[in-house]
């Protein structure tokens, strides 16, 4: 997405630079290629070049000088991305495992007409003026919290893999989890299924935004409008899990009061989302899994009442009810508090009411059956 506020690096920061980023894949295999995505871009962008590594750690600039590889576009050591588009990089031989961490290195020639970022990462990206792609120490990088130009690492595997795709807000994206701890719910799942060695095939991929709503833009384009790019379009999708619809229930009055009449329209209208969604994807071949709404009285941010309340257990209500998705995980009921079910559980809760901690984290990804993967 193009990033806003603060979360825009200054115009000038990236023309001449390079940008170090550590990732993980969440599968193994032998041989790996990079997608740069221009999303945002209303020009196109021109890459100097770009290469791969192993990380030293989750934190920090260091790698591997012995495993630094540089990556080729068609051969060439750089490219022109146009505006709009990705650009996959050839594949490269690099045995990793799952949660190895890896870090890509993006030389800018110029300023990109418009920054495309993931801002909110929850991973340490490091930038600094020059030709840093073969440095192994970059030392005296700034720290920048996002994540820049960086769509996908894609890993290829000797045998069918599958992709399970997380499409969210901030729950998935990982508000309230540890900046590079890589502890958001989609981390524990991964772990859970690379701990079973009939599910290793599987991998997660995170399209959580956070802001991000069913129906309306906000940080970032609705749901329904970044279906086909960051769902139907992913190599080998066959699993998509739904967390989305919080915002769009406390946004509709967060700035004042509305009639009966708009919260009845409003869960109407996330409801034929959620239809669109499981159409669209089911006619993909893709298996939809539905998770619930959790609680979120409370929080300061929506300040939420009866009326709120109400209309996220009218939604639940549809998710749960047989047919309307393939499979439904009821993160509701694992997060909520049994004394206050309006409210999440104290331990999992972050400390806005909202978004939750580490802990939650945790058990929202051991409450996904692994059995619905089959």
């Amino acid at each position: 997405m193009a990033p806003t506020g603060d979360n825009r690096l200054a115009s000038g920061m990236l023309a001449g630079s390079t940008l170090r980023q550590i990732i993980r894949p969440s599968i193994a295999g032998n041989r790996v290629r990079v997608r740069l995505s221009n999303l945002a871009g209303t020009k196109s962008l021109q890459i100097s070049g770009a290469t791969l590594s192993r990380a030293l750690a989750a934190k920090g600039a260091g790698v591997d000088a012995g495993t630094l590889i540089p990556l080729r576009f068609d051969g060439r050591a750089d490219v022109i991305i146009p505006a709009g588009a990705d650009y996959l990089s050839d594949p490269v031989s690099l045995p990793v495992r799952a949660f190895d961490n890896l870090a890509v290195s993006i030389r800018y020639q110029k300023e990109p007409s418009e920054q495309t970022s993931h801002p909110g990462s929850r991973a340490t990206s490091w930038l600094r003026k020059g030709d840093h792609l073969a440095d192994p120490a970059m030392g005296g990088a700034m720290a920048v919290e996002h994540w820049f130009s960086l769509s996908a690492l894609e890993v290829e595997m000797c045998k069918p893999a599958g992709v399970i795709v997380a499409l969210g807000d901030s729950i998935t994206d990982g508000r309230g989890s540890t900046t590079d701890g890589n502890d958001r719910w989609t981390d524990n799942l991964a772990r859970r299924l690379q701990a079973d060695p009939k599910k290793r095939h599987l991998a997660v991929v995170n399209q959580g935004i956070g802001g991000n709503r069913l129906l309306e833009d906000g940080l970032g384009p609705n749901a329904l409008a970044r279906l086909d790019r960051d769902v139907l379009a992913q190599p080998g999708v066959r699993y998509l899990i739904l967390l989305e619809g919080i915002n769009d229930i406390g946004t509709l009055t967060r700035e004042a009061p509305v009639s009966e009449a708009e919260h009845a329209q409003l869960v109407s209208r996330m409801i034929g989302a959620y239809r669109q969604i499981v159409a669209r994807a089911r006619a993909k071949g893709i298996k939809v899994i539905g998770a619930t709404i959790l609680p979120f009285m409370g929080t300061a941010y929506y300040h939420p009442d009866a009326r709120n309340e109400a209309d996220r257990q009218a939604v639940n209500r549809w998710i749960r009810e047989p047919g309307n998705f393939d499979a439904v995980v009821d993160f509701d009921w694992i997060m909520r508090d049994p004394a206050r079910p309006d409210h999440l559980l104290p331990r999992y809760d972050m400390g806005d009411a909202l978004h939750p901690s580490p802990e939650g984290y945790r058990a929202m990804g051991e409450a996904i059956p692994l059995d619905l993967f089959q």
